[in-house]
C-alpha cells in the first residue's frame, strides 16, 4: 500500500490551527483526550459486547447503537474536551447522531476509502447521511500504528466538486492518501464528506475504536428519521441528555427574504480570524 504519513506533533496546534485543519484538510487529531484509566473503563465495558462481523471480513467486527449502553460508554458522548471543541466548530447547539464500536482483528483487509454521508441518504447511513455537516469523532482505545488497521484519509477530498468526489463512490486506494498514526486515548475528528478508510491489520493485536457522530442543529436530514424513545433519553445522564435533541431538528426558512428584518452585523463563527484563535 502506497501512503504518506502524517505524524506531526498534534499537541502543538493552537485552537485556531485545529479549527483550520478540520475545516480545510477534513481531519484532525487531538491527542490525550482519554487517560489510561478512562480507556481501561471503556475497554472493560466493550469486552462484554457481542459483536457482528462486517460483510467483507469476519475479522472486522462491531456493534452499533451503543449510546444507551450506560456507564463510561454513554458518558463519553458528553466528554467536555470534545464537545467544547465541537462547539467552536458548530456553535452552541450540537445534535448527537450515532455511536458505534469497531474492532479490527489481525488479518482484516481494511476498510475501503469512502465517505460517511450521502446527500440523498443511503442504505448504509439512512437519511441521517444526508445531513450537510457532520463530524465523526473516532476515539482509539489502542495505539494506531502503521501495521494495525491505520486510519487513512484523502486530505481536502471533502472540498472537491469533481465527479470523482461523488460521495456514493468507493476506492480501494488513492495516490494522495495519508496514513495518520496516533496513540491510544487520542481521537480523530473527521468531516463526513472526506474520503477515508483504514489499512489492513497485518500486526499481532486488535485495534478497537469508539465512533460518535455529531452535527450542528441547523443541519438536519432531507427526510424524516426515527426519533429517540423518550424513556431511553430520560435515563441518560443529565449532561448527555442535551445532545439528544429530535434528530429531525433543522433550522431553515424556505421563505427567507432578500433583506430580512433585524439582520446581524457580526458573526464570529464565520470570520476568517477563527483560524487565529489561541
Amino acid at each position: 500500500m502506497d501512503y504518506k504519513i502524517d505524524d506531526r506533533d498534534w499537541s502543538a496546534l493552537t485552537l485556531g490551527e485545529r479549527i483550520r485543519h478540520i475545516e480545510l484538510e477534513g481531519y484532525l487529531v487531538i491527542p490525550d483526550l482519554l487517560s489510561p484509566e478512562h480507556i481501561a473503563r471503556l475497554k472493560t465495558q466493550a469486552e462484554t459486547w457481542e459483536t457482528t462481523a462486517r460483510d467483507y471480513s469476519p475479522r472486522q467486527r462491531g456493534k452499533s447503537q451503543i449510546q444507551f449502553a450506560g456507564g463510561a460508554v454513554t458518558d463519553l458522548i458528553a466528554h467536555a474536551p470534545t464537545t467544547d471543541f465541537l462547539g467552536q466548530i458548530f456553535g452552541a447547539e450540537i445534535v448527537f447522531l450515532s455511536y458505534g464500536y469497531d474492532r479490527s482483528e489481525p488479518g482484516t483487509p481494511g476498510i475501503s476509502l469512502h465517505t460517511d454521508g450521502q446527500p440523498y441518504g443511503s442504505q448504509i447511513f439512512g437519511y441521517n447521511g444526508s445531513c450537510p455537516f457532520t463530524i465523526r469523532v473516532l476515539y482509539y482505545l489502542d495505539d494506531l500504528t502503521l501495521d494495525v488497521s491505520p486510519f487513512r484519509v484523502v486530505p481536502r477530498s471533502h472540498l472537491c466538486m469533481h465527479a470523482d468526489a461523488n460521495p456514493y463512490l468507493r476506492y480501494d486506494s488513492h495516490p494522495d492518501q495519508v496514513i495518520v498514526p496516533c496513540q491510544a486515548g487520542s481521537a480523530v475528528f473527521l468531516n463526513h464528506r472526506a474520503f477515508h478508510g483504514t489499512g489492513p491489520n497485518t500486526g499481532n493485536h486488535t485495534r478497537s475504536v469508539l465512533a460518535i457522530a455529531y452535527r450542528p442543529a441547523w443541519a438536519g436530514p432531507i427526510s424524516a428519521v426515527d426519533t429517540w424513545d423518550a424513556a431511553d433519553v430520560a435515563k441518560l445522564p443529565e449532561d448527555v441528555r442535551p445532545f439528544f435533541a429530535d434528530p429531525n431538528t433543522r433550522h431553515w426558512d424556505f421563505e427567507v427574504p432578500n433583506k430580512p428584518d433585524h439582520m446581524a452585523t457580526d458573526a464570529p463563527g464565520l470570520t476568517p480570524s477563527r483560524w487565529e484563535k489561541v
